[in-house]
């Protein structure tokens, strides 16, 4: 039988992870230490991986498909196929960022201060990279955790992963600049991309997932419209495309849907019961195939 090796990102990035891929359809169990969870699709095999070492063995072949962040693709400077960009994180529906950060009292205020200064991260290749863009000369080592930590006491700046900076914020640290932005990113070896099934079962979860990552940020609306309303409640609903307009059978008037930003409905539904519409309906949205 066919068979997809398929990676699932270890640690922060996990829980979010596997609600992206239950709301895509694939419903992942995973039980105490074990690095084997059960998903419910008998073609793929599931593995947990962490993020930094993803790339790697997708390249090498032993995992077909993964998610993983760009930044350790970057890191790893792996060879390999980006079927597609995922945009979530631990927290939000947003880029994270690696940043240098400093002492709040630092007398570093540009990235060209960092010349001759020491910079810990575990995103050492990708660091020197950006200073030796920039001409810069810095001891950059790496970290194998709480990076936070040390500066100023052990070294004079550190570059960190970040989803809004208030965690460096909190920790006495400011940010002087970004090094990149890095997305989750659905990655395939060459081999499984040269494979014909495995494509299709790649290129199938890659709509799925997508669909679901743009769900997470979208609701439906259904409402009735009086007759002689319609053009007043259309006038106030964005749409993906057009709103789905249906006549009423029992009564005068239409029976109306549309999907929007979650962030929208709380504003918009009043304006839409102030126009006259009627029985309105907000649903989650599991996914949203464009």
């Amino acid at each position: 039988m066919n068979n997809l090796i398929f990676g699932i990102p270890k640690g922060s990035l996990q829980e979010s992870t596997l609600q992206i891929m239950l709301s895509a359809g694939y419903r992942v169990e995973t039980s105490g230490r074990s690095y084997y969870p059960a998903i419910d699709d008998e073609e793929i095999t599931a593995r947990l991986i962490r993020p930094q070492d993803m790339s790697r063995f997708v390249e090498k072949g032993p995992v077909d498909a993964g998610l993983t962040g760009a930044d350790w693709v970057a890191e790893n400077e792996s060879d390999i196929v980006v079927v597609t960009e995922l945009i979530y994180a631990k927290q939000r529906l947003v880029p994270v960022r690696w940043v240098v950060a400093v002492p709040q009292d630092s007398s570093i205020e540009r990235v060209e201060d960092l010349q001759g200064k020491t910079i810990s991260t575990e995103l050492v290749n990708v660091t020197e990279k950006f200073l030796k863009e920039r001409g810069i000369e810095a001891e950059v080592e790496f970290s194998h955790g709480a990076t936070e930590t040390k500066a100023p006491d052990l070294v004079d700046a550190i570059v960190e992963l970040t989803e809004t900076g208030a965690s460096l914020q909190a920790g006495g640290l400011r940010i002087v600049e970004t090094v990149m932005e890095s997305t989750t990113q659905l990655i395939a070896s060459h081999r499984a991309w040269d494979d014909s099934w495995k494509r299709t079962k790649i290129e199938n979860m890659a709509m799925l997932l997508e669909g679901a990552v743009v769900g997470q940020s979208k609701v439906g609306l259904k409402m009735n419209v009086p007759e002689g309303l319609l053009d007043k409640v259309l006038a106030l609903l964005p749409s993906l495309r057009k709103p789905t307009i249906s006549t009423l059978t029992e009564v005068s008037g239409y029976a109306v849907e549309t999907v929007l930003d979650e962030s929208v409905a709380r504003e918009l539904i009043p304006e839409l019961k102030h126009a006259g519409a009627e029985g309105i309906i907000e649903y989650p949205l599991n996914k949203v195939v464009l």
